[in-house]
Order: structure tokens, then C-alpha cells, then sequence
């Protein structure tokens, strides 16, 4: 592996345990603690992540992270033969689609759908218990991509 592919894959490894990290918050105890407010500010209170989410550092993180994974899968394919190249397409898979495609196809949906609940509403409350309950659960699986996928990478620089 040539000096900019091992600062290239060093970075998205990197990347993928940063969002990693992120997700794993969330599933450790963020969730849990606005699952246990009551409904209305709970609610209020993911609305309020949700949209400070969307925020320069976060997207950069994520959607550069995504973009670091395309320019690795490239390069891998386009060196087949060497031994770092499986792991890493197989880190640049496990993010792409296990993080940022669950992110866009499953994750984003259910966060416009909240955004959309009153939180005092009438049917905020089991919304609410619908909403943590599925997101969380996403959300494991979106975190454990992200850390295959920097596991994937991390084994690659090692091999290549």
C-alpha cells in the first residue's frame, strides 16, 4: 500500500470509528435517557438533536467518511491483487450500506415522520414509544457497520 492509500485508509478507519462512536452513544444511553422523560419532552428534545444534527460537523463527518469509502472501494478494485484490497472493500461495504444507506432509507424517514408530531399531541405518546423503540434498534445496526467497517480498514493497513 503506496503512502496515500495508507493515509486514505488510516482516515476512513478513522472516520468509521468516530461515527461509530457517535451511534454507540446513542444506543448506550442518549436514547435511554430521553425514553425516560416524559413523552412530550422527549420528543421535543430528539426534534431539537435532529435538527442540530444536521450541522457542518456531523454531515462531514458521516457523508465524508461515506465519500472516503468510495475513493478506498475505487482503489481497491482497482488493485485487486493485493492483500489489503478485500478488507477494503469489505470496510467501504459495510459502511456504505450498513451506515449510510440505513441512515438515508430508514433513519432520516422515521426523523422527518417525528419532526411532523406535536409533542403534546394526542397520539405523540405512542409515536414516541414506536419511534425510540424502532430508531434504537436501527441505530444498533448502522453503529455495529460503522465498526466492522473501521475493523475491516484497520486490518487492512496491517495486511497491505
Amino acid at each position: 500500500m503506496d503512502g496515500f492509500m495508507l493515509v486514505l485508509t488510516l482516515v476512513t478507519a478513522l472516520g468509521c470509528g468516530v461515527i461509530a462512536g457517535v451511534f454507540f452513544a446513542f444506543s448506550a444511553f442518549v436514547m435511554r435517557g430521553l425514553a425516560d422523560l416524559p413523552p412530550a419532552q422527549g420528543i421535543a428534545a430528539m426534534q431539537s438533536i435532529n435538527r442540530a444534527a444536521i450541522a457542518p460537523a456531523f454531515m462531514t463527518a458521516l457523508f465524508g467518511t461515506g465519500a472516503a469509502c468510495i475513493a478506498v472501494a475505487v482503489a481497491a478494485l482497482l488493485t485487486l491483487e493485493e492483500p489489503a484490497a478485500a478488507y477494503q472493500l469489505a470496510g467501504s461495504a459495510l459502511y456504505l450500506v450498513g451506515t449510510i444507506a440505513l441512515t438515508i432509507a430508514y433513519h432520516v424517514p422515521r426523523n422527518e415522520a417525528l419532526d411532523d408530531v406535536t409533542p403534546d399531541g394526542g397520539d405523540a405518546a405512542s409515536h414516541w414509544t414506536r419511534y425510540v423503540e424502532d430508531w434504537t434498534a436501527g441505530n444498533h445496526l448502522r453503529g455495529a457497520a460503522a465498526l466492522a467497517a473501521a475493523a475491516a480498514l484497520t486490518i487492512a493497513l496491517q495486511v497491505g
